[in-house]
């Protein structure tokens, strides 16, 4: 087999590990959400996605692997998303907007990965519950950079850094609270959640639809 023929195997190979761990933790999202973490056997997650019970310690070495690894990659992408989103240079009512319609698209595309972030974040190890709250500290003061931002312009009412930052958490309390509300369109509840979540930092409702701060 020539060189060319070896590489095309090996990445042909590593593009199936990384589907087959995708699965698993699609699975171990689904199974923790609907049972919780303590609940849940490594041998459930395997089976849900077709894996035996010792195959599964090709991926992760424990439940909580899995976990540290659902956890911390989820922060990893908010915290990275919201970045990119600051690092458009909208206008700040903009921004703020745009960061709200990012932290939904999580939402509603890992539902069950925000339930279990929510619910059993305490069962990480330390390592890995060290690192997600750093992250999210992070992510948090990304918002509130834009919400003072905001605020500054005459886009929001006054309020001080630490109330921006109240209200940042707030927000994050109701819409990461999503996931366990009754089934609702995508198309219905993307705008609603917006709404809800721009008067959770104190913009006006007829803001909603402003191009530009």
């Amino acid at each position: 087999m020539d060189s060319s023929s070896t590489g095309a195997a090996i990445t042909s190979r590593s593009q199936a590990k990384a589907a087959r761990r995708a699965d698993l933790l699609t699975a171990a999202a689904a199974q923790m959400a609907e049972r919780g973490f303590a609940a849940v056997r490594l041998e459930d997650i395997g089976a849900q996605a077709g894996i035996s019970g010792p195959a599964m310690y090709r991926h992760f070495s424990s439940k909580t692997d899995v976990l540290d690894t659902l956890l911390l990659e989820i922060s990893e992408r908010l915290y990275e998303g919201g970045n990119e989103v600051c690092e458009r240079q909208l206008p700040p009512y903009s921004m703020l907007v745009e960061l709200i319609g990012f932290h939904i698209e999580v939402l509603v595309t890992k539902p069950d990965v925000i339930v279990v972030q929510d619910r059993d974040l305490s069962s990480l190890t330390p390592e890995a519950n060290h690192r997600v709250r750093l992250l999210q500290r992070r992510y948090v003061e990304r918002w509130v950079d834009v919400v003072q931002d905001c605020v500054t312009h005459g886009l929001l009412p006054t309020m001080s850094r630490d109330e921006a930052r109240i209200r940042v958490h707030a927000m994050f309390g109701l819409l990461n609270s999503s996931p366990r509300l009754p089934s609702t369109p995508a198309d219905h509840l993307r705008p609603l959640l917006t709404a809800m979540a721009l008067a959770a930092v104190g913009a006006d409702a007829g803001q909603y639809d402003r191009p530009s701060g």
